[in-house]
């Protein structure tokens, strides 16, 4: 065989190769982003960071879902067990040969436990001021607060973002379906109803109010009546609930989840007890309660409020 012809099978060989892994690589990253992309929208709801910024860190630190800590522990995020951690862990190699680092039930208990991380930590606090739009400040960020010592990892989060387009789910993107009913049950009530976006917090299913909501819409189109619907919301007759608020379909639980221990909730600017509760997907009384309050105390901008001891 002549030598620029084996050199020629060489280089197509090699170029076929590398597409198939690549392929393979773009496969498993896109599988990932329609696995998990609800999950951190529901985060970027709840706690502020754009959902494209978690999608993306996932993506990095999990190898798609792939690595040995996404596969045994369910860490997505590659957040060690330093001295506040009291649950499992895992050791494995990495900056030193027994790092520790935390194992979770599931995913999303590690989506959770990475939205805590940064909202809890001081250094990452400025990140907050930026808008959930801007993914490229957000990652930046991110490397200037020493969250990975890659001197190139923001380009990397930002290269991730751009090529599979994930600021999309920043400002809506894909919507999340699924039905509140069983599905026997199950029917469109309306284009609009249809396509309405369901999360979970604390095991219980919720929405986020559409500008029109009324209790008997919602009690139409996901079948739980609208007493119950108050009832789980806690809200009384008379009070319809406003576009924007967060309405459960199912009851709330009496303790906040369980990777919320310890942790304390700091007033923001139109908050209430109520609001702070929904946000949870705690009971009212529960909240009352850890904090010596009572129905008609008032909370001041700044005020902590213990979540779950």
């Amino acid at each position: 065989m002549r030598p620029n012809h084996c050199f020629r099978l060489l280089l197509s060989t090699t170029l076929l190769v590398f597409t198939v892994l690549h392929s393979a690589a773009q496969d498993a990253y896109e599988r990932y982003i329609d696995r998990y992309h609800a999950m951190a929208v529901d985060q970027m709801r709840r706690h502020g960071i754009p959902a494209s910024i978690t999608l993306a860190q996932g993506l990095l630190e999990s190898g798609a879902g792939q690595s040995r800590l996404a596969r045994e522990a369910n860490n997505h995020f590659g957040i060690k067990a330093d001295s506040r951690w009291t649950g499992r862990y895992l050791v494995m190699a990495d900056d030193r040969p027994d790092d520790r680092f935390r194992v979770y039930r599931s995913a999303a208990e590690s989506y959770e436990d990475h939205s805590l991380f940064l909202c809890n930590s001081r250094r990452y606090a400025v990140l907050f001021s930026l808008s959930s739009t801007d993914y490229r400040g957000w990652a930046r960020g991110l490397k200037a607060a020493g969250y990975a010592t890659n001197p190139r990892y923001a380009e990397s989060l930002i290269s991730i973002i751009e090529r599979y387009s994930l600021h999309r789910y920043d400002v809506g993107g894909k919507t999340f379906i699924r039905s509140a009913r069983p599905a026997e049950q199950a029917e469109a009530v309306s284009s609009s109803a249809s396509s309405r976006q369901l999360y979970k917090c604390n095991g219980a299913i919720y929405t986020i109010a559409l500008p029109g909501d009324t209790w008997q819409s919602l009690s139409k189109w996901s079948g739980v009546s609208r007493r119950k619907l108050r009832h789980y919301n806690e809200m009384p007759k008379g009070i319809e609930p406003s576009a924007g608020e967060i309405v459960y379909f199912e009851k709330k639980r009496s303790k906040a989840a369980r990777a919320l221990r310890h942790h304390v909730h700091t007033v923001r600017v139109g908050e209430s007890l109520h609001t702070i509760a929904q946000h949870y997907g705690i009971r009212l009384k529960t909240l009352l309660r850890l904090n010596g309050l009572d129905a008609t105390s008032t909370l001041k901008v700044g005020q902590t409020l213990i979540i779950r001891r």
